[in-house]
């Protein structure tokens, strides 16, 4: 699978802002402060962040750089090891206990053994990590790094209130984004971390799939999420454990979300794995009480 990296830099956005978009795979951001420079997310293997650098050019080298890992899935930091060694990497505290994982290095292995581009990947570890958040003060703009989990234990989103953007990565996603698992701790935290997102007021929120800058995705994320309990709530317990129920009339992703016209089939599946998901999570917070 051939990947191709451009910039984007959308008029609305401030020209301090720079979109690096791994073709349908991925966005990352790249920052440009007074003081340093900071690249949120080095995109799925390093070749491809080494295209981002290059396209980039003397922009990286204006200022000293910064990394940011927002968190562990393979497609926003599998990059690193072009970074290594030449700019700091930053991450949330609990990236280190994925890492730590054995099955970090066996997702790996099965990328490898699905598409060659993955073979060059090293596992790096950021250089630097924090818990709840931390602040980069670049001078004219701050880089807020906030905990938001339930996407993932070690999403990170970056808020930066001069311009009142959130960089809310893989917590907020178009048409919806996906519980860590089906666990209903799991669905409050993310539905947590959305609403910390909502609360901000953001001029413009920019996730790292569905190429959207509107900040009303995260109420339409919220909204999902709330229907999903309404729903649930009104099923007996007979049907709350009746398989394939995200197949069923009123229960599936359309009847939820609208599909965005001209997706790819294999991109709606994708989505609706996600779905299956968010109902198992729904369902077991509605079985807990």
């Amino acid at each position: 699978m051939n990947v191709s990296v451009e910039l984007c830099s959308p008029p609305e956005l401030d020209d301090r802002l720079t979109i690096v978009r791994a073709g349908d795979e991925v966005d990352g951001i790249f920052v440009r402060t007074k003081r340093f420079n900071v690249l949120v997310d080095t995109l799925g293997t390093p070749e491809l962040c080494r295209k981002a650098l290059d396209l980039l050019g003397e922009d990286v080298h204006a200022r000293p750089l910064l990394v940011v890992n927002s968190h562990m899935d393979w497609d926003h930091f599998w990059g690193n090891a072009a970074i290594a060694g030449r700019a700091p990497i930053i991450a949330h505290a609990a990236t280190l206990e994925r890492l730590r994982d054995p099955s970090s290095v066996q997702v790996l292995k099965d990328k490898v053994r699905e598409d060659q581009r993955f073979r060059n990947v090293e596992l790096i570890a950021p250089d630097i990590t924090f818990s709840d958040s931390t602040t980069l003060h670049g001078g004219d703009l701050t880089l807020e790094l906030l905990h938001t989990p339930g996407h993932t234990p070690d999403h990170v989103s970056v808020w930066i209130p001069e311009i009142r953007v959130c960089l809310a990565v893989d917590a907020v996603e178009y048409p919806i984004p996906e519980v860590w698992s089906r666990s209903a701790h799991d669905l409050r935290l993310l539905c947590s971390s959305l609403q910390r997102i909502c609360d901000l007021s953001a001029r413009f929120v920019i996730p790292a799939h569905g190429r959207t800058l509107s900040p009303t995705t995260v109420d339409d994320n919220l909204l999902y999420f709330k229907e999903l309990a309404s729903r649930v709530e009104n099923l007996s317990e007979k049907d709350l454990l009746s398989p394939g129920l995200n197949k069923a009339v009123g229960f599936r992703l359309q009847d939820f979300v609208a599909i965005p016209a001209g997706m790819a089939q294999e991109v709606v599946a994708f989505y609706e794995g996600f779905h299956d998901t968010n109902l198992g999570a729904t369902i077991q917070a509605r079985l807990d009480g």
